[in-house]
């Protein structure tokens, strides 16, 4: 059964790894100095020296697994904050496009964000029937007939082209259980 593990936890779960190598290598390397200097006939001692060694070399190649991967999640996390930037500004442009007022500016990206209603309504201090009515504005200047359209439009933009289609990976079944 693999391991799943999230990325977030990973060089956590790495680091604790190479503690773990470091203090037994330490152990074995100072074990076996001790008995070395206490016994310094016997072999047994020479038979830890592989085992500290493989355990050197877990540690270097552990090591570089968590910079490797530290390295991987700042590149992910900066190009993630970029996109997020860019899909910003592609939304802000759209709404001046539609001729948005700021505050149907505001209750459209709250909907966007999957709140609904009542959950607007709150956030904003207005009353339910005020968010529906700029919903409804909103949906008239976008061209759209609701939200689930609303948020397509968005969407769209950040599907590539060629992508396969659910239809094409999902079994018969699945697409007549939906």
């Amino acid at each position: 059964m693999p391991l799943h593990v999230s990325h977030g936890k990973r060089p956590l779960i790495l680091i604790g790894l190479l503690g773990l190598q470091a203090c037994a290598a330490v152990y074995f390397l100072f074990d076996g100095i001790g008995e070395l200097l206490a016994n310094p006939g016997k072999i047994h001692p020479l038979t830890e020296a592989p085992i500290a060694l493989s355990l050197g070399i877990g540690i270097v190649f552990t090591a570089a697994e968590v910079r490797r991967t530290l390295h991987r999640m700042r590149r992910q996390a900066d190009a993630l904050a970029e996109a997020r930037k860019a899909f910003g500004t592609v939304i802000a442009a759209q709404f001046a496009t539609w001729g948005l007022t700021k505050a149907e500016r505001d209750v459209a990206m709250l909907a966007l964000r999957g709140m609904d209603v009542a959950e607007i309504a709150m956030a904003r201090k207005a009353a339910a029937g005020t968010v529906r009515a700029q919903l409804s504005r909103i949906y008239a200047k976008a061209g759209v007939s609701g939200r689930p359209q609303f948020a397509a439009f968005f969407v769209e933009d950040l599907l590539q082209e060629g992508a396969t289609p659910p239809s094409a990976t999902l079994p018969v079944r699945a697409l007549s259980d939906a």
